[in-house]
Parts: C-alpha cells; sequence; structure tokens
C-alpha cells in the first residue's frame, strides 16, 4: 500500500495558542474589576465605560468566546489533523477563522463598553457581529467537514463526534436565537418577545454552555488525556452511550433556568427532567476520563499536565452533578437568583474549561516547538495556585448563596419579612464577596505565570509549522463491517453521522419551542397591558445600555416570601410586548418588576446620581452621566416602526406622532422634579429612564387601584407615646434604616415632607395619627405602607421616635407641607 507524505498545519495551533493566553488574562483581569466592584463600586472610576452593567458582559464574552473558545480552536486544530492523518482543508479558511474570530472579539470588547447589547445573556452582541460570527463558523465548519471527507483514517474517533455535534448545534443555536429586526447599525430588537423570548434564550444560553462549553472539551478530553496518560481510551462502549445520551438530553434542560417564572408549568418540568437525566451521561464521560488514568495514577504525581487534565474532569463531574440538582424545584428555589449559581458556573468554567486549556497548551506547545517544557516546577506552581484560587473563589460564594436564599425567605414570629430591606441582604455578603476576589487573583497570578512558562517554552525551540508526516492513503470499500460493533457502521459515514447528530440535537428545541410559538393558549393576554410609550421605550433602551439587567430581576416569582417584598407574582401577558425580555439570571439589586409608582420621580432621580443618598450603604455606582446626557430620539420612529412590525400594536401612522408624545411625557415629569426641588431638562436621558421606571408592572393593576385612605375617618388608636430609652433607640434604628432616605437625616424632609413640624401630611402630631400613616402608607405621595415589614411594636417605637424630631429644627428643613391642625 502507498505511502503518501503531507505536512500538518502547526501555525494555526500556534496562533489559537497565543489568542488563549492572550484573552484568558484579559477576560480574566475584567472579572477581578467587577468582582471587586460589587463591593467597591467606585473601582469603576466614574466612567460610564466601566461600570458593572457593561463590564459584566464583556467578561463572561471574553471568556467564554475569546478564551474558551480560541482554547477549544486550539486543541481542535491541533488533534483533529493527527486523528485523520490530513492537514486541514483549505489554509485560507484555517486563516479566515482565527482572523475573523479575534476580529469579532475585539467588536465584542468595543461595542459591549459603548453600551451596545442585546442584553441576552452570552448572546449580547448586536446583529452585525452577529452576522460575523455566523460566517466565520460556517467557515470554521467547512474546513472541519473538509478535512474529516479528506481523512486517511477509515473510522473517526470519539473526539471527533464531538467536534461534529459542536459544529452542528451551536450554529443551530446561534441562529435562532440572534433572529432579529435591525434598527440601525448597531441596534436591534428580537423578533420574539416576553415568554417567548426567555425559552428561547435559555435554550441556547444553556446549550451554549452545553456544546460550546462542554461537548467541543470532552472531544479534547477524549483525544489529550488519553496521549498525556499514554492509555487507551477505558470503554469504547460507554463514549459511544456518553456521545448519543449527551447530545440528545442536554438540548431539553434549558428551561431549568425558568423555574418558578411566568414559563408554562410543563416546560419548565420538561427542564427539570431531562436536567435530572442529564447525570447519567455527563458521569458517564467523567468516569471514562478518570478510568483512563487506571495505571498510570503515579504519574499524576509528577506530571503537571496530568494533575491539570484530572482536575478539570473532576469540576465537570461537579458542575454536571451540581445542576442537574440545582434542576429541582425545591432546591431551585432557594437558588435561582443567588450567588450559589455563580459559584456552579465558575467550578465549570475555571475547573472544566480553565484547567484543560491549560493542560493541552502545556502539552502541544512543547511539540509543535520540537522542545520540552521549560520550567515542571512553574506548571506545578500554576496548577497549585489554580487550584487554591478555585476554592477560594468557590466556597465564599456558595456561603453567599445559600446565605443570600435563606435571608430572602425567612419571616419573623409575626409572620413579617425578617429583612424587608434587600440592602440587609447584600451588605451582609461583602465579606464574601472579598474572598471571592482574592481567589480570582489568586487564580490569575496563576494564569500569568502559565503564560510566561509557555512563552518561554516557545522561545527556547523552533516552530515546526508545517509538520511533515506519513500515512497509507484511504481506501474506499463498500464491503460489510463483519462483526465489528454496529457503531463502525456510523463512524465511516460523516454525512450520516452528521444527519443523526442535527436530528438528536433538534427534537428537544422542536418539542420546547414550537409549542410556545404557535399555540396562543401559552401566552394569554391581559387587556389593560399596552405598549410602551415612546418616552418609556426610550428609557427601557438606556436600562439595556447601562446593564441594569445584569442585577435587577424583572419577575416576581410566587413565593410568600417574594410577593410580600416586591407585589403581585408576575404573569406571562405582562410580558407581551418586551423585545427582548429582562427576567434576569442574578439578583445583586432588588427586583424590579413592581417598582412602578412606588417611589416618586425625585427619588428615582436622586437615586441613579447617587445611590447612597436614597439607600445607605448601597452598593450601586452612581450614573451622573445620565442626568448630563441629552436623549437622543433620532431613531425613535424607527423604533415604533420596528416594534409594529414584530406585533407591538402601535396605531398605523403613530410614529409620526411618537416624538410629540414623548416631549409631553417628559414635561409632566420634568414638572414633578421640580416640585420636589430639582431642576433639570426634559430632554435628559434621566428623564426617560424614570418614565420606564414608573411604569414597570403598573399595567395590571389599571382598573383595580386601591383607593387612597381617609385619614380623616380612619379610626386613632388610644395608644401612648412609649418614652422610655430602649424603645427610643430602637425607633432611631427603625428610622435611620428605612426613613431618613425620604426624610432626611435629621428629619428636616427631603423627598418626604418635614417631620420637625406640625404640618405632616394628615398629621396632628399624635401617636395614633402617625400609627395610621405608617402602617397604611401615602401611596399618592410615594409613600409605601409598612404593615407589611414592621409588626406594631416596631411601628409604636419608631412613631415615638418622630414625635422627639418635633421642634427640633434643623438646619435647611424642607418647608412645611399640609395643614397645620392646632
Amino acid at each position: 500500500m502507498a505511502v503518501e507524505q503531507f505536512y500538518y498545519d502547526n501555525r494555526t495551533t500556534r496562533n489559537f495558542a497565543i489568542a488563549t493566553m492572550l484573552w484568558g488574562i484579559v477576560g480574566m483581569l475584567v472579572g477581578i474589576i467587577v468582582a471587586i466592584q460589587l463591593y467597591l463600586p467606585e473601582f469603576n472610576f466614574g466612567l460610564a465605560f466601566t461600570t458593572y452593567g457593561r463590564m459584566r458582559p464583556l467578561h463572561t464574552n471574553a471568556v467564554i468566546f475569546a478564551f474558551a473558545g480560541n482554547a477549544m480552536f486550539m486543541g481542535i486544530y491541533y488533534s483533529l489533523q493527527r486523528l485523520c492523518k490530513a492537514r486541514m482543508w483549505n489554509d485560507f479558511l484555517s486563516k479566515f477563522h482565527f482572523w475573523g474570530w479575534q476580529a469579532i472579539i475585539v467588536s465584542a470588547a468595543v461595542t459591549l463598553l459603548l453600551g451596545y447589547t442585546t442584553s441576552k445573556e452570552y448572546a449580547e452582541l448586536e446583529w452585525p457581529i452577529d452576522i460575523a460570527i455566523a460566517v466565520v463558523w460556517v467557515a470554521f465548519g467547512i474546513n472541519m467537514f473538509g478535512t474529516i471527507f479528506k481523512r486517511r483514517e477509515q473510522h473517526m474517533y470519539v473526539a471527533i463526534w464531538f467536534y461534529i455535534a459542536t459544529v452542528v448545534t451551536v450554529a443551530v443555536l446561534h441562529i435562532v436565537n440572534s433572529l432579529e429586526l435591525p434598527v440601525s447599525f448597531l441596534k436591534s430588537y428580537p423578533i420574539y418577545a416576553g415568554v417567548q423570548d426567555a425559552l428561547v434564550q435559555w435554550w441556547y444560553g444553556h446549550n451554549a454552555v452545553a456544546f460550546f462549553l462542554t461537548t467541543p472539551f470532552l472531544g479534547l478530553m477524549y483525544y489529550f488525556l488519553p496521549k498525556a496518560a499514554n492509555r487507551p481510551v477505558f470503554s469504547y462502549r460507554l463514549s459511544i452511550v456518553h456521545f448519543w445520551a449527551l447530545i440528545f438530553i442536554y438540548i431539553w434542560a434549558g428551561p431549568h433556568h425558568l423555574l418558578y417564572t411566568a414559563l408554562p408549568d410543563w416546560a419548565q418540568t420538561l427542564g427539570m427532567v431531562f436536567s435530572l437525566m442529564l447525570i447519567a451521561p455527563s458521569w458517564g464521560g467523567m468516569l471514562n476520563g478518570l478510568l483512563t488514568l487506571r495505571g498510570a495514577w503515579d504519574r499524576v504525581r509528577e506530571d503537571p499536565i496530568l494533575k491539570f487534565l484530572v482536575v478539570a474532569v473532576t469540576a465537570y463531574g461537579m458542575s454536571t452533578f451540581e445542576g442537574p440538582m440545582m434542576s429541582i424545584k425545591s432546591v431551585n428555589a432557594l437558588s435561582h437568583y443567588t450567588d450559589w449559581t455563580i459559584a456552579h458556573v465558575h467550578i465549570g468554567t475555571l475547573g472544566w474549561n480553565g484547567f484543560m486549556a491549560f493542560g493541552v497548551a502545556y502539552w502541544l506547545i512543547p511539540r509543535i516547538y520540537k522542545t520540552s517544557l521549560y520550567s515542571v516546577s512553574m506548571a506545578n506552581l500554576h496548577f497549585w495556585l489554580g487550584t487554591l484560587g478555585i476554592l477560594f473563589y468557590a466556597i465564599p460564594m456558595y456561603w453567599a448563596g445559600i446565605t443570600q436564599g435563606l435571608m430572602w425567605k425567612q419571616f419573623t414570629a409575626d409572620g413579617l419579612l425578617q429583612y424587608p430591606n434587600f440592602l440587609e441582604t447584600v451588605l451582609q455578603i461583602v465579606p464574601m464577596y472579598i474572598i471571592r476576589s482574592l481567589g480570582g487573583i489568586i487564580y490569575f497570578s496563576g494564569v500569568i505565570i502559565g503564560a510566561i512558562n509557555l512563552y518561554k517554552t516557545a522561545k527556547s525551540g523552533e516552530l515546526e509549522a508545517n509538520e511533515t508526516a506519513e500515512a497509507p492513503a484511504l481506501e474506499k470499500t463498500n464491503e460489510p463491517e463483519g462483526h465489528g460493533h454496529w457503531h463502525r457502521w456510523i463512524e465511516r459515514r460523516p454525512i450520516r453521522f452528521l444527519i443523526l447528530t442535527l436530528i438528536a440535537i433538534l427534537i428537544g428545541g422542536a418539542v420546547e419551542i414550537i409549542p410556545m410559538l404557535l399555540d396562543k393558549s401559552n401566552i394569554p393576554t391581559i387587556a389593560t397591558v399596552k405598549p410602551y410609550t415612546p418616552l418609556e421605550l426610550e428609557g427601557r433602551d438606556i436600562y439595556l445600555r447601562e446593564g441594569c439587567y445584569n442585577c435587577h430581576s424583572q419577575m416576581v416569582r410566587p413565593f410568600r416570601s417574594e410577593t410580600e417584598r416586591y407585589g403581585e407574582y408576575s404573569k406571562v401577558g405582562e410580558f407581551v410586548y418586551d423585545h427582548p425580555f429582562l427576567w434576569g439570571s442574578k439578583r445583586t439589586g432588588p427586583d424590579l418588576h413592581r417598582v412602578g409608582k412606588k417611589y416618586p420621580d425625585a427619588w428615582h432621580y436622586n437615586h441613579m446620581n447617587d445611590p447612597r443618598s436614597m439607600s445607605p450603604g448601597s452598593l450601586m455606582p452612581r450614573y451622573p452621566w445620565l442626568i448630563e446626557n441629552q436623549l437622543d430620539v433620532g431613531d425613535i420612529k424607527g423604533k415604533i416602526n420596528a416594534m409594529r412590525t414584530l406585533g407591538v400594536p402601535y396605531a398605523e401612522d403613530y410614529e409620526d406622532q411618537a416624538e410629540a408624545d414623548l416631549n409631553s411625557q417628559a414635561a409632566n415629569i420634568q414638572t414633578n422634579l421640580a416640585e420636589a426641588g430639582i431642576q433639570t431638562s426634559a430632554d435628559r436621558e434621566i428623564v426617560a429612564l424614570i418614565a420606564y421606571l414608573q411604569r414597570l408592572g403598573t399595567d395590571i393593576k389599571v382598573g383595580r387601584e386601591v383607593e387612597s385612605v381617609d385619614f380623616s375617618t380612619m379610626p386613632v388608636a388610644d395608644v401612648t407615646a412609649l418614652t422610655d430609652e430602649a424603645s427610643l433607640a430602637a425607633g432611631k434604628d427603625i428610622w435611620v434604616k428605612n426613613c431618613i432616605v425620604c426624610h432626611g437625616d435629621q428629619g428636616q424632609g427631603n423627598i418626604g415632607p418635614n417631620m420637625t413640624d406640625k404640618y405632616w401630611i394628615h398629621g396632628e402630631g399624635k401617636i395614633g395619627t402617625i400609627l395610621n400613616v405608617i402602617r397604611e402608607g401615602v401611596p399618592a405621595k410615594g409613600m409605601i405602607s409598612w404593615k407589611n415589614m414592621l409588626n406594631e411594636q416596631q411601628m409604636l417605637e419608631v412613631g415615638s421616635f418622630i414625635l422627639t424630631l418635633q421642634g427640633t429644627n434643623p438646619p435647611n428643613a424642607k418647608a412645611p407641607q399640609g395643614n397645620l391642625v392646632e
């Protein structure tokens, strides 16, 4: 049999290896910055471009698509050629793939920092970049399949199965989730709305983890772990079960991100059931990897490459056990929206993806440079720093997550929320945030050492850009396989393998998504829910631009703890005009779905200008540029047209009236602010944002508003004010925690009235009247009812303390409000 000589392309592998380490350093550095900002918001340096809301999606995109993506391509370009015994099909496509991917990463970084985002997690990039991703991905797929078709091996090894699943599924996920209607060059709206958008997004989001961060890295595991251990894969049959079960089941699991939301229960149940089933194939793959090391465990003590790969596979097993457990509804009720999810995700990214990438790099760089690793001790140091960093990162986040979940749900013996002020639950976990950032710094220091080690390794050798190889040509045959394994028939036929893979991954998505898009009973409408006004639509886009969705959810779940804290639980019909949906995946701040009309306009103005002026101790950054920036309404006609095209019922030709309506609503908010002593122009961005926030969750209340209590007709309880020192001290504590943001630190008045005179609204300076106001609130003036947050004793204590403020005459007191009652 004739032997053919050919050359492996190592240059592309080298390029992706450099990009892996470069973007790894950048992405993880950004991660450290945003981790610090969670307890030190000033770490954004007062810049709009570096706030948490804009940096967090930059971090996730950088570590997923830049670091892990380049690592995946590094391993695939090296292993695929050797598994196929063929050079990559087309050198131009290899170069186009590399440089196109780097250009996408740079454009993503620039646009995200500038605030151009779709807000859809792991899919934030706007439509021109989405098109570029599709083009580059197709080029990669063509190059990969071209290489498979010209292979010199009869059968496709298991790693190639996972590569095929990755290419096919990521293409399907990206295209379906990225269908959007452009408004301008860097602005679009998704074609889906509300619950449909949520389901499609998390079908994509979960399976981006599955088929971008899992299946390709499993392919790398099946190639590089046996190579590093110099042992065959433990079980061929187990790898078959692992592959087909994994790709079929994984695609169903997306709805487990939406448990207890407005998603129909049948879809939530499907997501939970299939998530639980995922344990079997996932652990089958993990065991197949670890058992490959049988007879080689003694080398793990000495070989840093095996250390990285073993911990990577172990982290894969841990995260794929924890994920299904968190998909159980009773567990998810505690874990969702908390830092528990953050810990879970980072076990996968830092442990599984990170350590697999470093292990692969340490293995192949010396080989393509025809040299030995520069320093084994540096590689070992990198490993131990990385492992320590993971522990310092994950353990505090588990602690923080469980603390958050328990504090949110805790009630007192009186049946009131133990921690009604959401900020209490945030400040409680600040120490864990600090330790988490320390863990990130430790892990990052290991990455720097690893980059230096790999650089020194490359400098000590010389790249063999075109590595000579020989193999006999593949002989085409139609002969039966004889007594071989049945799966061998599929492995010889890449087109049939591709089709079967496509069918396996389409079934779950079709069963979940098609009914949601076609069956209107899944999306019941609510008559009072109307489209956003032009000003509210502009405010919503500012909310997106600033990344507020990264910290605030808009989904009140049907738990008593949430309805007591936020108000009525969210209904599916409330989101029918939301392009995109904004249900969120993490609560660093409180849920905002019922924030509309809860506070006066001035509260929101002051809160965005300086959050600590309204919420002492708040860890939210300041947004002064919203007050300074003029609102750009140049695209309002295009936005109204786009929304109408997507099914939002704006009247025909309403776009011609939109700007006038926008200006009218802005003028009303300007007047409200002026009445509170705030002078601002009606054309500022803050005005649009206030309009949007004041709209949130109010439509469902139309027609069933509760009338304000007439305090003049309300019985006044026959109680006596408390005068003892302990009671007044307790009342002051309640006052400081809850009241000074509106009434001033000395009762001098701010948004709320001056409490040191006798002109309180509805007030007579009597404890009984004060208790009525505290208990029932004054909705028309933006004062909330406290009867569900304070018990009668606490209300008596704070009311008694308020009485002590009378006549104190603080400086700069607010002018009298109300009628004097003597």
